[in-house]
């Protein structure tokens, strides 16, 4: 596989396919197939790699590394199964927010836990009438004393169960005219749990959302009930400034977004690769027909674009420039790449790919919330083309 050329780079890959391949995949496809969720095992292990610490910053826990060694950890874990590969990025979610908007106090409290897998976050965004759109949230914060009370409904909420926090968007205030301003973002603290024990907070129910693939990680409905939130668990201490604080992160979430969708599709494409020169037909491997070697050139001709497109926007970010317009055409065809590829994959398998005997099928439900979550295709081209009526 082609590599990024530096060599830090190379031994964070080798060390994280090394893993991936001796922990990951001998469980990936068994407890897939009935969607249990991700080992502790495995995600302690992970703690101790320290993946969920990768770009906090050495003083407050972390490694302190860069963009790029974040996608490159998420695009090796996600080769072998997505839902390992995206674990981490609930507390990449929570840990940017905090850096970059956080009191001096909160960073404290939470920020070495979260880096080093003490404890785990989950975001509470989505609502059932507002997913795309953010400043339609309508999940309602009113000010008590001490604090605030959380009244409303948020839905796929991933990891929620065994999140020890939920980082959760309100409303604060409402201008009808200026629908962003009056959002909130606060982090509730709950016990975590596992799926069968439903959501572990007395003001919050959970309901369970069946899911065609993205195993491994259950995805949650829940509903707040008086939930009492203490005043210093308002990220930045100042309300009104959450839809601000929430793009701040849409860079890094589409970085990490299009590296898992390239991880997703090299896993499926070195699948097919391998079961092309060991399925004979006509007394030939398969992979010496024309048709299915110009799959095979496409599939990887469209990984690596991808790839690139995803590392460019790495270096965009790492380097501290604005990178908005470079995260979304990395997620936007890292995402359209990742649906092609994993459905060809599993063409050339055939009738086996239809299969759950092979973890094709697997790379291929998996393949297709790309075009879905973090943004979905129809946002991403909705952003790229603002930018670039603004540059051109």
């Amino acid at each position: 596989m082609m590599q990024s050329g530096d060599n830090i780079y190379d031994q964070i890959r080798q060390q994280v396919r090394d893993f991936a391949e001796k922990e990951v995949r001998p469980i990936a496809h068994k407890y897939d197939l009935k969607d249990q969720e991700i080992p502790w095992e495995i995600i302690r292990k992970m703690a101790d790699l320290g993946y969920f610490g990768l770009l906090v910053p050495q003083e407050w826990g972390g490694l302190g590394l860069d963009y790029m060694s974040m996608a490159i950890t998420a695009e090796e874990l996600s080769r072998v199964w997505l839902s390992v590969g995206s674990v981490m990025t609930r507390n990449i979610i929570a840990e940017t927010l905090l850096l970059n908007n956080g009191t001096e106090e909160q960073k404290r409290r939470y920020l070495p836990d979260l880096a080093t897998g003490k404890i785990f976050a989950a975001a509470a965004f989505t609502e059932p009438n507002a997913g795309s759109d953010t400043a339609g949230m309508k999940l309602k914060a009113e000010k008590v004393k001490g604090g605030w009370v959380l009244n409303g409904t948020k839905t796929w909420c991933t990891f929620a169960n065994r999140a020890n926090i939920l980082v959760v968007l309100a409303r604060t205030s409402f201008n009808p005219s200026k629908r962003h301003q009056g959002l909130s973002i606060f982090i509730v603290e709950k016990e975590p749990s596992e799926a069968h024990e439903g959501i572990k907070h007395k003001n919050i129910t959970g309901e369970l959302i069946e899911t065609v693939g993205y195993h491994g990680m259950h995805c949650w409905t829940l509903h707040f009930e008086d939930c009492f939130v203490p005043e210093e668990n308002l990220i930045g201490l100042e309300p009104g400034k959450g839809f601000y604080q929430l793009m701040q992160t849409y860079e890094s979430a589409r970085i990490q977004t299009a590296a898992r969708a390239v991880g997703v599709a090299q896993g499926a494409f070195e699948l097919a690769v391998k079961y092309s020169k060991e399925r004979f037909q006509f007394e030939v491997p398969i992979s010496s027909f024309q048709l299915v070697r110009a799959k095979l050139a496409k599939m990887i001709t469209y990984i690596e674009a991808a790839r690139q497109l995803t590392y460019y926007a790495c270096k965009m970010k790492d380097s501290g420039k604005r990178c908005d317009l470079e995260a979304g055409m990395a997620k936007l065809y890292a995402a359209e790449m990742a649906e092609y590829v994993t459905s060809e994959a599993m063409q050339i398998f055939g009738g086996y790919g239809y299969s759950k005997e092979y973890e094709i099928e697997r790379y291929w439900r998996d393949g297709r919330i790309f075009k879905i979550f973090e943004g979905t295709s129809e946002i991403q081209e909705e952003v790229i083309a603002k930018r670039v009526l603004e540059i051109y």
